[in-house]
């Protein structure tokens, strides 16, 4: 009798340094939340404030996204792009959120790329990385648009505990859905 051993097939694949699929519907889904999210409570602050301050809740949809897909730093620009190209249908101040958003997901990516060099990524260094990024996103916009139209003291004065807040607010949520996206995903670190 011969033997028939057969050998596992392996399949490698040469990276591309492009996000996948998975990792782009990924972002569409949490971007859509996001917009929500600033098409509701993200408009009713910003006509309280008569319009000088709009907080973006899609900053939460792209760090999620990232903390989920581990992309590198370009990948991390084009998400950060992507998610101000969707900004741009609720924001009052029109392409600021291309430097703040692009600037603040290459910013997240550097974040969770060293946390998860020391072990797995965990909800609080999530929720601190959120944090940090939406917070950093805050400021380049308020110092753009500050340059833009003058008014620093007041501007400054009403930008900054919105910023805060938001980025307190997108901390605590990133920080609960990210174990359940990433069980939902069926992904380990």
């Amino acid at each position: 009798m011969s033997e028939n051993t057969q050998q596992a097939r392996t399949v490698s694949a040469k990276s591309t340094d492009a996000l996948d699929l998975k990792a782009l519907v990924l972002l569409a889904i949490l971007l859509a939340a996001g917009f929500i999210l600033n098409f509701t409570l993200g408009k009713a602050i910003s006509t309280m404030s008569g319009g000088m301050i709009s907080p973006e809740f899609i900053i939460s949809a792209f760090c999620i996204t990232i903390l989920v897909v581990r992309p590198n730093i370009p990948q991390a620009l084009v998400i950060g792009l992507i998610s101000a190209a969707v900004i741009q249908l609720t924001t009052t101040s029109p392409f600021i959120d291309f430097a703040a958003e692009g600037i603040s997901a290459m910013l997240m990516a550097g974040i969770v790329s060293a946390a998860a060099k020391k072990g797995s990524v965990s909800p609080v260094a999530a929720a601190v990385a959120t944090f940090v990024t939406t917070a950093v996103s805050g400021v380049i916009f308020m110092v753009i648009k500050i340059a833009m139209v003058g008014a620093a003291e007041q501007l400054a004065a009403a930008m900054l505990p919105v910023i805060m807040l938001t980025a307190v607010f997108n901390a605590i949520l990133v920080a609960a859905l990210y174990i359940p996206i990433k069980k939902a995903l069926k992904l380990n670190d």
